[in-house]
């Protein structure tokens, strides 16, 4: 009999390191995309025409929230309409609809007590879940303004080393929980995925990525198999 294997989704009882966990490393999969697309060029946010420029490069937003770093807050977009209007938070209040049916305060509370840091794990949580490209923290007058980009601009870079070497900077360097990231971002992916008692594969064309892990679920190693080593 064949087992159905469940997809990735935010699930009952699911903390928010449990959420970031499963979509944080695709998030820093879109990132690096976005990042390879506009280098370093500072990006320029229109709110009344609800779009950000890089130089000659302009993507339509989606307004997520916004960071006060006197305040030490995170606020919402969806408790804020009365600044951004009902069109430019569609993306906060779908992400607010699954705090309130999954319990998550991160998502269903405006302001949250945060720093800069927790801003930018809310935003990768929100990005993945809705199928976004990428976000983008902007500076005004005082404020971190995070928003959401969706576009067919920003290209995918499916190459095992690119996988590897995401999947690596995630668990290091994020307080997640290694061995759900890595079934995770394999699925999302849209890999083959194959776990064992100590160890899980990710199936990438030809090419096989091991995770080994502790009894703990820390990583131990990642390796590469197979062709697309370099």
């Amino acid at each position: 009999m064949k087992v159905v294997e469940k997809p990735i989704s935010v699930e009952e009882e699911d903390s928010f390191k449990m959420v970031l966990s499963k979509y944080g490393a695709l998030a820093l999969d879109k990132q690096e995309n976005l990042s390879e697309l506009i280098g370093e060029t500072i990006g320029d946010l229109d709110i009344e025409k609800g779009i950000i420029t890089f130089g000659d490069i302009t993507f339509p937003v989606q307004i997520l929230g916004f960071y006060s770093e006197d305040l030490m807050q995170w606020s919402w977009a969806w408790d804020n309409e009365e600044i951004f209007g009902e069109n430019l938070i569609k993306s906060a209040k779908q992400i607010k609809a699954i705090g309130d049916e999954f319990g998550l305060s991160e998502f269903n509370s405006s302001p949250l007590n945060s720093n800069f840091d927790d801003c930018h794990t809310l935003a990768m949580a929100s990005i993945a879940i809705l199928d976004m490209d990428g976000y983008y923290a902007v500076s005004e007058d005082g404020l971190d303004i995070f928003v959401a980009i969706k576009s067919d601009l920003i290209e995918e870079n499916n190459s095992v080393i690119k996988f590897r070497d995401t999947y690596y900077n995630f668990q290091k360097n994020f307080n997640i929980y290694p061995k759900v990231a890595f079934e995770a971002y394999t699925k999302l992916k849209g890999y083959g995925y194959k776990p064992h008692d100590d160890f899980s594969l990710a199936k990438i064309g030809e090419a096989r990525v091991m995770a080994g892990f502790t009894e703990r679920g820390n990583v131990t190693r990642i390796i590469i198999f197979g062709d697309e080593q370099d």
